[in-house]
Order: structure tokens, then C-alpha cells, then sequence
């Protein structure tokens, strides 16, 4: 008879090449996530592009505003859509689009700018605000987006402000956006 000793070494080593096998990318998530209750250490702030940062938010108003006008003549149908006060509260969405931006240049972390578009959508269909008219602020601020970011700054802006387009779109097929529909679709299913 094998001792209990014996017969257990065997099957830890086969579990520990399991754990050798896991996936990069599962590590790599493990890795990245800083819950405060995990004992891990917080986000670095200032790992990222904390100059390109501050550039970003002293010109908050002017990119804002920028990227409004970008978005309405790109689409001028968003200037029709929204009455005055609409178009006031797309102007103090795209600042908090930028100041969540700044957040993702200091920390070179697309994480704040992703979180914020999960968090966001419901509110914006409680508003009546198509989530690919936010698509188009942020693609206002992306072309307003200062002129003396270097190129790893504005790479680290880009891959941020596409991580959150990326998931409007996703969610802007959802029931319940207010965006202009297929108008075959919208024949067909008339009665149902």
C-alpha cells in the first residue's frame, strides 16, 4: 500500500502544471485588477502622460466646444435634434468626456474613460441622447485633441477614446437608443 504522502504528490504536481497552462491573457486580467480589498496596490496616476494631462485640462472649454461643433457638422441633424438646453448638457458631457480622458493620459489606462461609458448609457437613454451622438463627441474631441501631444500621448488618447466608442456602438443596438433606425426594419415589423 502507498502511503497518503506519496499518492498526494503526484496529483499537486499535475494541478500545478494546470496552473502553469492557465492562459496569458487570465493572468494578465488578474494582474491588472486593483480592488482595494484584494490588497493590491491603487492605479499609479502618474505612470502615464501627466504633462499631456494638464495640457488637456486647461483646455477643456476649448476642446468641448470644439468637438460640439465637430460632432454637429459632421451630422448636422444633431443641432435639429436638440433644443438649446440638449445641445448645453452634449457641451458639459463632452467636458466630463475630457476630464475622464486626462485621467486615462495620467495613468496611460484606458480603464476610467471604458468605466465611464458602461456607467453612462443608461442615463444618457433616460435623456433621449443617441449613444452614437456620443460616439461623435468623442471622435470631436479626438480631432480637437491638442496639437503638441506627442505621439505616445496621443496614441494612449486614441486607444482610450476607442475602447469607449467601441463600447457605445456595442451598446447603441440595444432596445432602447434613440437612434434612427433601418427603415426597412422598421416597415416590416410595423405591427409587431
Amino acid at each position: 500500500m502507498v502511503p497518503a504522502k506519496a499518492a498526494g504528490k503526484p496529483a499537486r504536481r499535475a494541478r500545478e502544471t494546470k496552473i502553469a497552462a492557465k492562459p496569458a491573457s487570465r493572468a494578465v486580467a488578474k494582474r491588472s485588477s486593483r480592488h482595494p480589498n484584494l490588497g493590491l496596490a491603487p492605479v499609479n496616476m502618474r505612470a502615464g502622460f501627466p504633462g499631456a494631462a494638464a495640457k488637456v485640462r486647461r483646455e477643456t472649454a476649448r476642446l468641448a466646444t470644439r468637438a460640439l461643433e465637430d460632432a454637429v457638422e459632421k451630422d448636422p441633424t444633431i443641432a435639429a435634434r436638440y433644443d438649446e438646453v440638449g445641445l448645453r448638457h452634449l457641451l458639459r458631457d463632452a467636458e466630463l468626456l475630457i476630464e475622464r480622458l486626462a485621467l486615462c493620459l495620467d495613468s496611460d489606462n484606458p480603464r476610467w474613460l471604458v468605466e465611464y461609458a458602461e456607467w453612462i448609457a443608461p442615463i444618457y437613454r433616460r435623456r433621449g441622447v443617441s449613444l452614437l451622438d456620443v460616439c461623435a463627441l468623442a471622435d470631436g474631441i479626438r480631432q480637437a485633441a491638442p496639437a503638441d501631444l506627442g505621439a505616445d500621448e496621443r496614441a494612449s488618447a486614441e486607444r482610450s477614446l476607442d475602447a469607449a466608442t467601441a463600447i457605445w456602438k456595442r451598446n447603441s443596438r440595444l432596445a432602447g437608443d434613440r437612434h434612427k433606425r433601418n427603415a426597412l426594419w422598421k416597415w416590416m415589423y410595423r405591427g409587431v
